[in-house]
C-alpha cells in the first residue's frame, strides 16, 4: 500500500504534531511529552514556551524554557532572537526542533513565526501562513501579534545593508 502522506497517520487522520519545516515541529505540551513520538520524529531540541509545563524526559533532547504566560501583556519579543538562533543552531547541527506551549496555539506559534522571519527571511504574513498551514489552530494573541509586527520592522532595518550589496534586482 502507498505510504501515508506526511502529516497523516496510516489511517489518514492528522497526527497531533505538525511540521512547520522539515526540521521544525510545533505542538501542544501533551504531545511534547510523548517520548515515543519524539524519538520517532528524531527531535533533538525543545523550546518550551511555558512557565510550568514539563520537558520531555529524554536525555538526548536538550531544551530551553521561555517563561511566559499566554497573555498579551507578556514580553515574548525579547525572546524572539534567542529562540530563533537556538532553533537554527539545532537545525544546522542536523537536529530537529520542537516548539511547544500548553495548547500549541499562541506562544509556540509566535516563536515559530519569529524563527521563519529571522532565519528563512519570510515576511510576517508568509511566515505565519506557513505555521498556520502546519497547525491550523495557531493564533498568537493580539499582544504577541503586535510584537511580531515590531520584529518584522526590526528585521527590515537590519537587512538594509544586504539590499545595497544585492543592488536593486531584489527589490
Amino acid at each position: 500500500s502507498p505510504a501515508a502522506p506526511s502529516g497523516t497517520s496510516p489511517c489518514g487522520s492528522p497526527i497531533p504534531r505538525s511540521l512547520v519545516t522539515a526540521s521544525l515541529l510545533i505542538s501542544n505540551a501533551r504531545t511534547a511529552c510523548d517520548e515515543d513520538l519524539l524519538a520517532r520524529e528524531g527531535v533533538t531540541f525543545c523550546v518550551n514556551v511555558t512557565r510550568q509545563q514539563p520537558f520531555p524526559g529524554l536525555q538526548q533532547v536538550r531544551g530551553i524554557r521561555v517563561p511566559v504566560f499566554d497573555d498579551p501583556a507578556e514580553d515574548l519579543y525579547r525572546y524572539f532572537e534567542q529562540c530563533s538562533d537556538a532553533i537554527e543552531e539545532a537545525v544546522r547541527g542536523g537536529g530537529k526542533c520542537l516548539v511547544y506551549c500548553k495548547n500549541g496555539r499562541s506562544r509556540s506559534a509566535a516563536i515559530c513565526t519569529a524563527y521563519l522571519m529571522r532565519h528563512r527571511k519570510l515576511p510576517l504574513k508568509d511566515a505565519f501562513e506557513t505555521v498556520k498551514a502546519a497547525r491550523p489552530v495557531a493564533e498568537p494573541n493580539a499582544g504577541f501579534w503586535s510584537q511580531l509586527q515590531r520584529y518584522e520592522e526590526d528585521l527590515k532595518i537590519s537587512k538594509q545593508p544586504d539590499l545595497l550589496n544585492k543592488g536593486l534586482n531584489s527589490l
